[in-house]
């Protein structure tokens, strides 16, 4: 059965999209509010308490004391909405169709986070920083001995996909239908079990697939391979084509010792494209 690598796959089909997550009220012809830097004060902060409305609640001030102030929250990115322009296919002959790219319209982007070897609190707290959501394509084995530490990710809007039980990236040499079938199983029950969500996205180890996988996965539950042509990798970003972010573009890192560096090389070329990072699930209507 042949296979395929991430560099030698075609864009299959038209992808689909539902509306991303944002402000109901940004519409065609609507200006949206630019974003503000990480940890800046909001646009319109609660301001102080007068005195007036203290005294009204039995508590005047001091006589030259100022009033408390309100502590101003970080703001948050305005999410802007997108009318989808494309539909991901269906499962064809009973085998799952394969994402590469998402071919579109709007200026959107979307990150893609793998295994899970390196729980380090300071990638929460970046992906909080950032606002970003991600599909995370999570190993049972890699995350096994602390899956709560990922909680954090999927309370900021990240979702919980399927890299399979072992991280066996001969699977596709090595493994026939029923082996790749149960390994994809067995972490399709894992993350429901663990995260209350069963997923609906695979990204095969290593990104090699082919028609056997294609099946197994269908026969899993999943709607879609997917798999990717840009990646942040050691502090910088690597393209298979081109040499910077398109849009549609689906972008792959790691949780690794150098996550913060892959996650700020990631940033400079999204911004420098114009980009919004947005959740993959949300734009295909699988989340």
């Amino acid at each position: 059965m042949p296979f395929f690598s991430p560099g030698r796959r075609a864009v299959l089909g038209a992808f689909g999209a539902s509306v991303v997550a944002g402000l109901s009220a940004c519409s065609a012809g609507e200006s949206t509010t630019p974003e503000l830097p990480p940890g800046s004060a909001s646009a319109s902060p609660a301001g102080p308490a007068g005195n007036g409305a203290m005294a009204a609640a039995g508590e005047v001030p001091p006589s030259g004391t100022p009033a408390p102030t309100a502590t101003p929250k970080p703001s948050k990115r305005i999410r802007r909405s997108f009318i989808p322009d494309y539909q991901l296919p269906p499962v064809v002959g009973g085998l799952a169709p394969v994402i590469t790219k998402i071919p579109t319209q709007h200026p959107v982007v979307f990150l893609t986070i793998d295994d899970g070897n390196i729980k380090s609190p300071e990638s929460v707290k970046l992906m909080a920083e950032y606002d970003y959501p991600a599909s995370l394509f999570l190993t049972r084995d890699t995350i096994a001995e602390n899956p709560a530490f990922f909680d954090a990710f999927k309370a900021q809007g990240s979702l919980v996909e399927n890299h399979t039980v072992t991280h066996n990236i001969n699977m596709v040499r090595q493994w026939g239908y029923q082996q790749q079938l149960a390994d994809m199983v067995g972490m399709q029950e894992y993350a429901l079990k663990q995260y209350g969500r069963r997923p609906t996205l695979f990204r095969p180890p290593g990104g090699a697939y082919s028609n056997v996988m294609r099946q197994a996965v269908a026969d899993a539950g999943m709607k879609a391979i997917v798999t990717w042509e840009a990646k942040a990798n050691a502090g910088k970003m690597d393209y298979q084509v081109g040499n910077s972010l398109r849009p549609g573009d689906i972008v792959l890192m790691h949780f690794r010792a150098e996550f913060a560096a892959d996650l700020a090389a990631f940033r400079a070329a999204q911004l420098a494209a114009g980009l919004e990072v947005v959740l993959l699930e949300d734009f295909l209507g699988v989340a």
